[in-house]
């Protein structure tokens, strides 16, 4: 910091305790937020991937009332690490894997409000072009194919490779892609007092199915407040549909990979299947 953004030098560094697996997150004094990536990796992709991540990030901002991180600048790599980093606002609240919101029926609806902004910003005539979850469903399945054998053991796999079975061919409705936020997971969502305080890690800012962050229904509620979040915003049975799917394809692989390496994952896929085999 003294080096490379000395007029942050004699501010206070503190180190943010996280179950987030991409970033370690420091804070600088009470407004910012360093985050260093975690993999390692090639410097030139890595600033590549920051610099998008800045560009979702400020594409975000002021768009809905929650705040949400802004980009302020870009470290390079240095002694004792050998990455570019990034520097972002701090949002304050807790995470909802610490403050958990499922049965806050005033939750749900910031939630849908939130979602309902994001779709509003416009995909400018893009359309999703990655390979992870957000195009066709079908294209999980053979990482579900690698869950199902990784998860013996540990769920009913049997039952669960038959809802997948149900769930894959959930048709997409006559609209385009719209945009997403892409990763409505606990640990990405802020609650304070019951409510939607922000939401951070929005690098996957994009255009995707309408339905992807519809897995916030089943990460973050339980039924009647995902019911509320549903009929605010109007779901179709295809695309409440299409939203479990997603939901299931993103738990079924946090169960088995996180099982020892990060406990608080596992149980956030372990809780969402649950809601997921409990709603039918």
């Amino acid at each position: 910091m003294a080096e490379q953004f000395p007029a942050w030098a004699k501010l206070p560094i503190r180190a943010v305790a996280s179950q987030g697996t991409v970033n370690a997150l420091f804070r600088i004094g009470d407004r910012l937020a360093a985050r260093f990536p975690l993999q390692p990796g090639d410097v030139d992709e890595t600033l590549r991937w920051l610099k998008a991540e800045a560009e979702a990030a400020r594409e975000l901002a002021g768009r809905t009332r929650f705040p949400t991180p802004e980009p302020v600048a870009l470290g390079a790599p240095g002694p004792g690490y050998p990455l570019p980093w990034s520097v972002q606002t701090w949002v304050p609240g807790s995470v909802a894997t610490d403050a958990d919101p499922g049965e806050s029926v005033a939750f749900a609806h910031d939630l849908a409000e939130f979602i309902r902004n994001v779709r509003a910003i416009g995909t400018r005539g893009r359309a999703f072009g990655g390979s992870g979850r957000g195009g066709e469903l079908t294209s999980q399945d053979e990482w579900m194919k690698t869950c199902f054998s990784r998860s013996e053991g540990w769920l009913d796999v049997p039952r669960l490779r038959r809802m997948w079975r149900a769930l894959r061919t959930a048709p997409r409705g006559t609209g385009g892609d719209v945009m997403t936020h892409g990763d409505l997971v606990p640990g990405n969502v802020l609650v304070a007092d019951g409510r939607l305080a922000g939401v951070i890690d929005v690098g996957g800012l994009g255009p995707a199915d309408p339905a992807l962050d519809l897995v916030g229904a089943w990460h973050l509620l339980e039924t009647g407040p995902r019911e509320v979040l549903r009929e605010d915003l109007g779901c179709d049975d295809r695309e409440w549909q299409r939203g479990k799917a997603w939901a299931f394809a993103q738990a079924m692989g946090l169960v088995w990979y996180y099982v020892t390496s990060n406990p608080t994952m596992s149980f956030i896929g372990r809780r969402t299947l649950d809601r997921l085999l409990q709603a039918g």
